[in-house]
């Protein structure tokens, strides 16, 4: 039988609620506690029990604060369904309209900035040396927006989007007055890893400027997989809108194919990533009952891939090819374990006891840690036998990465199946690491082509 909760635990939970908003800084939640304290012992002096002040002192501070009332009717069917007004969950605010006219607006702007170069003779289906400028660039048509979005939410100060400015600033005059030679290997890394490294930028507009808080590393962990998924979604609908257009008009004998390829397409792919920002933002509650399901559901599949691609390696004494192709297409394999392993951390009860899903999570990273130390090893036999190259050394600097990630998460999982430790060490292990890829994909984008002297 579990214990009753005390009233220090119930505002325990109530701020941790609070501290997972982006939109509210420290001093704000204080305040706000300090109000709902008040309350509490005021309603307690009056003769009601610890439970039924907490309650109505909730729904009271809930009239003056959206994201007070957001969380009653979060928790209501199991806390305080009878203290939630029926009318409040159909109400639209007039804050939510001029959010989804803000995330129009700059999805549209986005749209924009993806066929300006084209009056500028730069179009999206010309020459080769076109289509490298459209890759180099490719983040800059849509993640100043993205992070523009973020800091109109969560109001930065004008210093705070000084230093948001600057890796966005930085990596356009590196991708575009770097000396690249033509299709060279460190302009297709650079591009490659620019993505990557300004997608964590736009973390720090969307934490409100509190990167270095676990809480909101971890929230923008739960976003980037919310939004993943959402962006899938966007991007199926999306195909078959173009294929249904191009058909109808086909009906016609009427050729709409460029259309598709020069305005639909490129304009679709940069404004669905604000409308997906969008979406998770505003539809919270719906896609966090779904992203933890795809996570069961995925993680056995590909816990059960890894092993049986061991077994057969072993079996037929195979070794792994270092071709380019390959080594991108089992970085990207590790990567999404790893992905699978934070978002099944971001999702999962830190409280919660050990179960058999987390002894499955265990067995995956193994197995990643088994291929990832097969993939250093044909990396290192390659080098010692041709020598470095940047594909090669970009390669292996990942590999090692995710291998520390990787290792010390097995032992961490491994300790609190054990019942060792808590799973707050993982967890917070995960959000602390955050940093290592983005100065890695620094590294990749600014040393790289002089290291190796631009080709």
């Amino acid at each position: 039988m579990k214990p009753e909760k005390k009233l220090d635990d119930y505002i325990s939970e109530w701020r941790h609620y609070l501290q997972r908003q982006p939109s509210l800084r420290q001093g704000d939640i204080e305040e706000l506690e300090d109000h709902l304290q008040s309350q509490v012992e005021a309603l307690v002096d009056s003769g009601l029990d610890d439970d039924e002040a907490f309650l109505v002192a909730v729904k009271r501070l809930g009239k003056i604060d959206a994201i007070t009332r957001e969380f009653a009717a979060e928790y209501s069917e199991r806390l305080w369904k009878q203290l939630v007004p029926a009318g409040e969950k159909g109400f639209i605010s007039s804050a939510s309209l001029t959010d989804s006219a803000m995330a129009a607006g700059l999805a549209v702007a986005a749209a924009i900035a993806v066929k300006l170069p084209e009056f500028f003779g730069i179009p999206i289906d010309g020459s080769e040396s076109d289509a490298f400028f459209y890759i180099r660039n490719f983040c800059f048509f849509v993640l100043p927006f993205l992070a523009l979005y973020f800091g109109l939410k969560r109001k930065l100060a004008a210093v705070e989007y000084a230093v948001l400015s600057i890796p966005f600033v930085m990596g356009a005059l590196i991708v575009n007055l770097f000396p690249f030679r033509e299709g060279s290997h460190t302009e297709i890394l650079a591009s490659l890893h620019l993505p990557i490294a300004l997608w964590l930028a736009v973390g720090f507009a969307y934490s409100g400027a509190r990167w270095r808080s676990h809480e909101q590393r971890m929230n923008y962990i739960r976003f980037s997989g919310e939004w993943f998924i959402y962006y899938v979604l966007i991007g199926l609908g999306g195909g078959v809108l173009m294929g249904f257009t191009m058909f109808i008009f086909g009906s016609i004998e009427f050729d709409a194919e460029r259309f598709v390829n020069s305005w639909m397409l490129p304009c679709g792919i940069v404004g669905a990533v604000i409308v997906s920002a969008w979406l998770v933002e505003s539809k919270k509650s719906i896609i966090e009952n779904m992203a933890p399901v795809l996570t069961r559901l995925f993680t056995p599949m590909f816990t059960a891939l890894l092993i049986v691609f061991l077994l057969i390696m072993a079996w037929t004494d195979s070794v792994i090819s270092v071709q380019r192709e390959v080594l991108i297409g089992f970085d990207l394999l590790l990567v999404l374990v790893l992905g699978l392993l934070l978002y099944s951390i971001s999702a999962r009860d830190p409280e919660a006891s050990p179960g058999l899903f987390d002894l499955l999570q265990l067995v995956m990273v193994i197995c990643a840690l088994l291929v990832d130390v097969l993939a250093l090893w044909a990396i290192g036999s390659r080098i010692s036998e041709f020598g470095f190259t940047p594909n090669r050394v970009a390669a292996l600097g990942e590999n090692l990465i995710l291998l520390v990630n990787l290792g010390w998460s097995a032992i961490l999982y491994a300790r609190f199946l054990g019942k060792r430790s808590s799973f707050h060490p993982l967890e917070r292990w995960q959000t602390a690491y955050i940093p290592v890829y983005a100065a890695w994909a620094w590294v990749v984008v600014i040393v790289f082509p002089v290291l190796f002297d631009y080709a």
